[in-house]
């Protein structure tokens, strides 16, 4: 019998990508920072793109390496400009080695860039329930307070959309619909899911 997924998850990749990676709980920092800078990435384009790239742009950005990333050049900058594997915006560019700065200086206050993400939700995934797709937000009140402050600390190209996108991908939220079969499988025995009402983020209780 087939497996039931997310309406999204159509491709090969989108597939395989779906059913290992999307809505796990991700706590080591060299990954969370990776899906940032995707998830950044993908601005006005979409996920399968980004993930079709994704071999390119670990090689390209050293493996996401943010002491390396932020120690490139104005020269490293026109180099990756004529990398045909990574998306070929200037913007994206030098956003991801600002981002790579201000993701090191968040290492350095909080000791890790998980113990300061993962705050906005209190240090444990969002469990929603949502029977269709159309019924999942774009942003939340947590995203936009997450966006909020990373912006403030000199983050780009991390708007509300861009950090829910990210926060689904990290598993801070499962966002999985409820007859995918991955909806009980990232969520944590003994998680209540949030009713239909608290689309905004907010929980219950």
């Amino acid at each position: 019998m087939e497996k039931r997924r997310c309406g999204w998850a159509r491709g090969e990749l989108d597939i395989a990508y779906h059913d290992r990676e999307w809505g796990v709980p991700i706590h080591r920092d060299r990954l969370l920072f990776e899906f940032l800078i995707l998830e950044g990435a993908q601005a006005e384009l979409s996920w399968s793109t980004i993930l079709k790239k994704r071999p390119a742009y670990r090689k390209a950005f050293d493996r996401f390496d943010p002491k390396k990333i932020g120690r490139y050049s104005a020269a490293r900058v026109r180099r990756l400009m004529n990398d045909a594997g990574i998306v070929r915006n200037r913007a994206k560019i030098e956003a991801t080695i600002a981002n790579a700065r201000a993701f090191l200086a968040v290492q350095r206050e909080y000791g890790t860039f998980d113990a300061y993400i993962w705050q906005f939700v209190d240090g444990r995934p969002m469990q929603n329930s949502w029977r269709r797709l159309g019924e999942c937000p774009a942003e939340t009140e947590a995203s936009r307070a997450m966006s909020r402050d990373l912006i403030e600390r000199g983050f780009r190209f991390v708007g509300p959309t861009i950090c829910y996108a990210f926060m689904q991908a990290t598993g801070m939220v499962n966002d999985h619909l409820r007859d995918c079969f991955r909806w009980r499988e990232v969520r944590p025995p003994g998680m209540r899911a949030l009713s239909r009402t608290t689309a905004n983020g907010r929980r219950n209780g």
